[in-house]
């Protein structure tokens, strides 16, 4: 798994996310959009690895998360996070509607339509999504 290919992953599966959305599939599309949004953090800890050096053995173990807020951390992004944050209140809103989920959410049988429209709007909204966001540090 390199850069590149985390990258085509976010836009595949939010692009999957929102098919499963129009198609009133919303366990799907939360789990798929949340998805999209670890592999989303996860380019900006690819992008901390230089080519030919050594792995970072802390950074590589603390990589194998799902957990957002702890990978946000590991990317050296949660001070940008909190400043962010303090600039655009809808990115707050956004965020706290993001933050919780997890990759235990592939397991729910049932996911209200609105929990799942919310998570993909806070992903995707284009001035203060969270996407958009992260890709200002890809």
């Amino acid at each position: 798994m390199n850069k590149d290919v985390l990258e085509e992953l976010v836009d595949i599966r939010i692009k999957e996310a929102k098919a499963l959305l129009d198609a009133e599939s919303y366990q799907g599309a939360y789990y798929l959009a949340g998805y999209s949004l670890e592999c989303a953090i996860k380019v900006c800890i690819a992008k901390q690895v230089r080519q030919y050096d050594f792995p970072n053995l802390e950074l590589a173990k603390n990589s194998y998360s799902h957990k957002l807020t702890d990978l946000l951390g590991v990317a050296g992004l949660k001070q940008k996070l909190n400043e962010k944050e303090k600039q655009d209140g809808n990115f707050q809103l956004n965020w706290a509607v993001a933050k919780d989920w997890n990759e235990k959410a592939r397991y729910e049988s049932r996911v209200e339509e609105r929990k799942a429209k919310d998570l993909y709007d806070a992903i995707t909204h284009n001035e203060s999504g969270i996407l958009a966001w992260l890709k200002t540090f890809w």
